[in-house]
């Protein structure tokens, strides 16, 4: 069992302000901004020289994220036409660049007439076509090949974007032709190498031994160009997890810059390094709030049915976890004098996958109480079947004025329940 979730008070009473205002049972998300900028603030301090960090807006694209984020990073990484836009209307212009399968030619012609540092190339075939819109733009293309290496078996992931076979990058084994081909593009120039192989890393320590299989390469890699002068840049992508069942257990990030500044220190002719964080951002900013609609006992299990569901919030669902749950009762002391019982949180779907969290041990949980799933700041909303059932969209509500979160501006919730 973990450690009772912790929710800062200003973020309850906002909570509890917001609920004020409705009408019917809530559902509704809750973004701590000054959290977020502090935590990218801190992610940021922790890089070593020569090392940046850029938001993967993918996690979590809403403008009030990105005004907040965009002062403290140094730059954003986008995959589409749609975010493009996102990102040129934020209020802290950044650096950009355009990655992910499958562009089309028209995101990429968009990208270079709104000023996009580079764009990653996953396949012969897009350089192909990145050379041909950058010819009819009359303009040299900066751009970073995106690698498909081999890797060993024990630095596996949940989730593997490379070192297997994906529609992500180009299979080491083919990047001298594609060096090549970018080589003799006469409208295109090559910066750098991109890989993002793991997703959902929670050990520190196997992530470090990923990166250092990147920099072990890089000059084998780097000797490939015609011009190894002008490839500068290793960008190692994100792919730090967050633990969601132990929320206090967290992914060591300046136990993993301290050795990548140690790594490169000790290179020849080391290159800039760049993350492209997203999820370990944003997902300790959000909070996501249901109202308790009914309790039943269907065949020994009891179920707790709640506004909302897995078409606001699908996280828990493409994850394959329970979410962690803290537990606003109405009447705390009745709830504290009742019986403590195993519950399954659901929403309001007319489908048995409609399953936040299962097996949570909550005390008198009762019809109109408040339930608060934390870290739901990244591939939370943004992912999810919102219009399934035609229910309304929750709200979206940004804390951005709240004093500065500290030990003793938060508590942890009387009948916050210790994670599975």
């Amino acid at each position: 069992m973990g450690e009772p979730v912790t929710v800062p008070e200003y973020v309850l009473d906002a909570i509890a302000s917001h609920r004020q205002a409705c009408r019917e049972p809530m559902a509704a998300f809750f973004y701590d901004l000054p959290a977020l900028a502090a935590h990218g603030r801190a992610m940021k301090a922790a890089l070593p020289p020569g090392v940046e960090l850029y938001y993967a807006i993918k996690a979590n694209s809403e403008a009030a994220i990105l005004d907040t984020l965009a002062p403290v990073v140094d730059g954003l990484e986008l995959s589409s036409g749609g975010e493009i836009a996102r990102a040129c209307a934020c209020s802290t212009p950044r650096p950009w660049v355009l990655s992910g399968p499958g562009k089309l030619d028209t995101d990429m012609h968009e990208a270079m007439t709104r000023g996009v540092e580079a764009l990653h190339v996953e396949s012969l075939g897009e350089v192909a076509r990145l050379q041909a819109v950058a010819a009819s733009l009359e303009c040299v293309q900066p751009v970073l090949l995106r690698i498909n290496p081999a890797l060993p078996e024990d630095l596996s992931s949940r989730l593997r974007m490379a070192g297997t076979a994906t529609p992500f990058g180009i299979d080491e084994a083919q990047l001298i032709e594609a060096v090549r081909a970018v080589d003799d593009a006469a409208n295109l120039t090559l910066v750098g190498f991109h890989v993002h192989a793991m997703s959902h890393q929670t050990c520190e320590r196997r992530h470090q031994r990923l990166l250092a299989s990147y920099l072990e390469r890089w000059p084998q890699w780097r000797a490939l160009a015609r011009h190894p002068e002008r490839v500068t840049q290793l960008n190692v992508g994100g792919g730090i997890g967050v633990n969601y069942l132990q929320p206090s257990e967290q992914f060591d990030w300046p136990g993993l810059c301290e050795a990548l500044g140690q790594h490169l220190a000790a290179m020849h002719e080391p290159p800039r390094v760049r993350f492209e964080i997203g999820r370990f951002l944003t997902a300790f900013c959000g909070y996501y709030a249901i109202e308790v609609l009914d309790t039943k006992i269907s065949h020994g299990e009891g179920f707790v049915v709640c506004r909302g569901g897995t078409h606001q919030f699908r996280l828990p669902a493409a994850q394959g976890h329970d979410h962690p749950i803290v537990h606003l009762p109405r009447d705390a002391h009745r709830a504290s004098q009742r019986e403590r019982r195993s519950w399954t949180v659901v929403g309001q779907l007319c489908t048995p996958k409609d399953v936040l969290s299962r097996r949570q041990a909550l005390s008198g949980v009762a019809v109109g109480d408040l339930l608060v799933l934390p870290l739901a700041g990244a591939y939370g909303y943004n992912i999810s079947h919102a219009d399934f059932l035609c229910h309304p969209r929750p709200d979206q509500i940004f804390i951005r004025n709240a004093r500065e979160a500290s030990e003793s501006s938060s508590r942890r919730c009387q009948y916050a329940e210790p994670v599975n």
